[in-house]
């Protein structure tokens, strides 16, 4: 069965993306990628030099027939991540970006109205946006009408490991929007990401749950198994949930002992 991840005019058979910041070194990054299975790989812009010693991991990553996502982490405007993200452009050759606008220090979560104006700009100018955002129906919804390629709701505050807070949201933003929905941020474990799927998401975001646990290639090959069983999962449908039992084994036929006068 294709089951692929299509955003704008690409398609991917993994439906995990991965970032590429906080690893403990550049080999157990690249050997956690490959063992995630994930295709696409993010890379902040702002956070990298990309005359020194990162270019070299651009082009291993390149050289593994990768796709880079660049993002804007570390913009608190849209006029800053637009800037970005025409940087990655001239620098990566690449009309993808994740838009990322935070709103506060403290807690990291988006700036809706600041993520909206950069997104409105940026598809514009010809790119395709995939924003990060909260986990708003009504904020998804206007950028989808901005033109956005995908929505990437957060499960928690970025790196959290506090897994999903708010089903209900995620279950509504679903169901409203046909594009991709990506969740980026909070997850912790390979439940999480088998739950997010469970619940109709698109694919996962990972970064922080990976580079940071006590081994990250073997988390990244967990958080890959769990994907795939969320989504068959999804895809195969759950029972309806009932408020009493039901047997699972007919009860028709039973033999049962009868008394003799």
């Amino acid at each position: 069965m294709n089951d692929n991840l299509k955003i704008a005019d690409k398609s991917f058979s993994s439906r995990l993306l991965i970032g590429s910041s906080m690893y403990p070194n550049q080999q157990v990054m690249l050997d956690s990628i490959t063992a995630s299975g994930a295709e696409i790989v993010t890379v902040a812009i702002r956070r990298i030099n990309l005359q020194g010693q990162h270019l070299s991991v651009q082009q291993l990553l390149t050289q593994r027939n990768l796709t880079l996502l660049p993002n804007t982490a570390g913009c608190y405007t849209a006029e800053d991540a637009v800037f970005t993200a025409e940087l990655a452009r001239e620098a990566l050759q690449t009309n993808w970006v994740k838009l990322e606008i935070i709103g506060d220090r403290e807690t990291l979560l988006p700036d809706a109205v600041e993520l909206i104006r950069a997104a409105e700009t940026l598809v514009k100018k010809g790119f395709v946006v995939l924003p990060y955002c909260s986990d708003d129906p009504v904020a998804c919804q206007r950028l989808v009408d901005a033109g956005c390629a995908a929505v990437m709701p957060l499960g928690s505050p970025i790196g959290s490991g506090q897994g999903i807070l708010n089903l209900y949201n995620l279950d509504i933003i679903r169901a409203r929007i046909s594009l991709p929905i990506i969740l980026d941020a909070g997850l912790g474990t390979a439940s999480d990401a088998a739950i997010a799927m469970e619940h109709g998401c698109d694919g996962i975001l990972l970064n922080t749950a990976i580079a940071k646990s006590n081994n990250p290639v073997l988390m990244a090959s967990a958080m890959r198994h769990g994907m795939i069983a969320g989504r068959e999962a999804y895809l195969a449908g759950r029972i309806a949930k009932k408020t009493h039992a039901e047997a699972s084994s007919p009860v028709g036929g039973i033999a049962t002992k009868t008394n003799k006068s």
